[in-house]
């Protein structure tokens, strides 16, 4: 079982900046492949953006509304998975999830992802 637990989120102005963490447990951790997702009021959960486990050798990959924004990272040494988010829009204001899928496919399907934090709120103010 793998437990996820997202913090960083808040209210910011559009044009700035914030970074989403996401503490998992458990100890295969660099072998999951690792996303942020993002639901806004009255909208499906979207992806946002994979990171595959360590070992795969993949790069990243983004949804194309943050690509050249955000960044996803992680530190197999921490648990945690990061998501740098720049130049914010007031259309990124949504709740964050963090998840994780144990057979490391990283894909955008939400389905795919076994495990999912309680999310986290970010507001974007124009």
């Amino acid at each position: 079982q793998v437990q996820l637990v997202e913090s960083g989120g808040g209210l910011v102005q559009a044009g700035g900046s914030l970074r989403l963490s996401c503490a998992a447990s458990g100890r295969t951790f660099s072998s999951y492949a690792m996303a942020w997702f993002r639901q806004a009021p009255g909208k499906e959960r979207e992806f946002v953006a994979a990171a595959v486990g360590t070992w795969s050798g993949g790069i990243p990959s983004y949804a194309d509304s943050v690509k050249g924004r955000f960044t996803i990272s992680r530190d197999n040494g921490k648990n945690t998975v990061y998501l740098q988010m720049n130049s914010l829009k007031p259309e990124d204001t949504a709740v964050y999830y963090c998840a994780a899928d144990p057979f490391n496919m990283g894909t955008p399907a939400p389905s795919r992802y076994n495990y999912w934090g309680q999310g986290t709120q970010v507001t974007v103010s124009s």
